[in-house]
């Protein structure tokens, strides 16, 4: 069994490491959903202004790319730009009516 002595100076670092540690996840928990890299479903709808089913129609078709974890389904919002600005604004807007 080795014994290993800790100072208050290595206790200091320590506090400092774990205040910076939890301030960070603080800080990613409470960003806008503009801000994130990734979103949800319930986000997408929000921003596309569509149903679940709709987004559940663009997923089938290929039209929407998108990563599952576990039982969650991630969009890159990079992605949904681009597929925003591939369609166009008339084609998007027939999107939003739901006759895909």
């Amino acid at each position: 069994m080795v014994i290993e002595i800790i100072t208050k100076a290595d206790l200091e670092i320590f506090k400092e490491e774990l205040i910076n540690q939890i301030k960070d996840l603080f800080q990613s928990k409470t960003e806008a959903p503009g801000d994130r890299k990734w979103v949800k479903s319930k986000d997408v709808q929000r921003i596309l202004q569509i149903s679940p089913g709709t987004l559940q129609t663009l997923r089938n078709r290929k039209l929407i790319p998108f990563t599952r974890l576990g039982g969650v389904i991630y969009y890159k919002q990079e992605d949904l730009k681009k597929v925003m600005d591939k369609k166009g604004e008339d084609e998007f807007d027939f999107f939003k009516r739901g006759r895909i």
